[in-house]
């Protein structure tokens, strides 16, 4: 049964790797690989979304911001709905529980050089960089990218909480999905959630029902107020039938009957396999309240990447459900894209 309202506000998800086969991340990925992806989102009701770009070479990322560029060039609509980058790693920890599925051979501290390559190659793309505060050279990295404009995002870490105290202080915001991409044992305080959930920042949460617990959103929720936000980190094995899958990123991937993706033989996860609007659907079904979830999962990230005196055009995308939940229509500024 439907627990959604029939018209929702367009969704806008701030960490997407993949979907339905379609992976940004992938070695060979093509311009024509992230207009597919949008329309793809398009049908879920996703209408605004950053490309996210995990953990890989130089070489890779560049090529990866090169085809997402010339998605946006190709056409007005995907230009419009991608409204920007997501660049997760390769600056985090090292640690196999922290660093999750990010490939160890990539993960390296930043130094000046590289981030000024980065934002270069990305021409203005690069909305949020996530990394580890406690990596060496990560102060220097998170001053020179918020005197750019980048939202520091922290996550992927094994710190203290005086590494996260330090990194909010020089302009790090946000946390990247909160709860996840830490050891799966902390001390029992103070520890990193704890820092993160009292520090000024603003946490996105992944709602697939295997990363985060109902309880532990519900905190989240509680400490934040408005500003924690809703993330899928959707992969391209996202609507994949149960398996075990061969991967460009992350290596074997299997698809769990509940539909979680994990390294097999592990419980660390490889992203998720759920769309945002899976994620809006499985934290109602918590018992969260539907106006404060929908919200979360389009006004409160849509603020935090809203390009000046964009907000109110932005803000007028629409999603159309039927009576079983199914979106019958997506409008991205006054156009309807499916």
């Amino acid at each position: 049964m439907n627990t959604l309202p029939r018209h929702l506000p367009g969704l806008v998800d701030l960490q997407v790797n993949g979907y339905r086969g379609l992976d940004v991340n992938d070695p060979d990925v093509t311009p024509a690989t992230i207009t597919a992806l949008a329309h793809e989102l398009w049908q879920v009701g996703t209408t605004r979304w950053l490309p996210t770009i995990v953990t890989a070479g130089m070489a890779q990322i560049e090529r990866t911001l090169a085809a997402v560029h010339a998605a946006r060039e190709a056409d007005a609509l995907v230009r419009d709905s991608i409204i920007g980058v997501h660049l997760e790693g390769p600056w985090i920890s090292p640690r196999p529980e922290p660093r999750g599925a990010h490939d160890p051979r990539w993960i390296r501290p930043p130094d000046p050089a590289e981030v000024g390559a980065v934002l270069e190659a990305g021409r203005g793309l690069i909305r949020i960089v996530t990394l580890a505060p406690e990596v060496p050279g990560a102060d220097e990295a998170i001053a020179a990218l918020v005197d750019r404009g980048v939202l520091v995002s922290l996550g992927h870490s094994d710190g203290a909480p005086d590494d996260f105290a330090r990194a909010q202080r020089l302009g790090a915001t946000l946390s990247t999905h909160l709860g996840n991409g830490c050891a799966a044992m902390l001390p029992r305080q103070p520890n990193l959630l704890w820092t993160q959930l009292d520090l000024p920042l603003t946490p996105g949460l992944i709602t697939d029902g295997h990363h985060c617990s109902p309880d532990f959103v519900r905190v989240a929720f509680a400490a934040k107020g408005p500003r924690a936000f809703i993330v899928s980190d959707a992969a391209a094995l996202a609507g994949s039938p149960p398996g075990v899958y061969d991967t460009p990123v992350g290596g074997q991937v299997e698809v769990t009957p509940d539909g979680a993706l994990r390294l097999p033989g592990t419980t660390r996860l490889a992203g998720s396999g759920s769309c945002l609007l899976d994620c809006v659907r499985t934290a109602v079904g918590w018992g969260l309240p539907v106006d404060q979830v929908i919200e979360r999962a389009s006004r409160t990230p849509l603020t935090l990447v809203a390009e000046p005196g964009t907000i109110e055009s932005w803000g007028g995308d629409s999603v159309e459900l039927d009576e079983h939940g199914t979106v019958t229509g997506t409008v991205i500024a006054g156009t309807r894209v499916f």
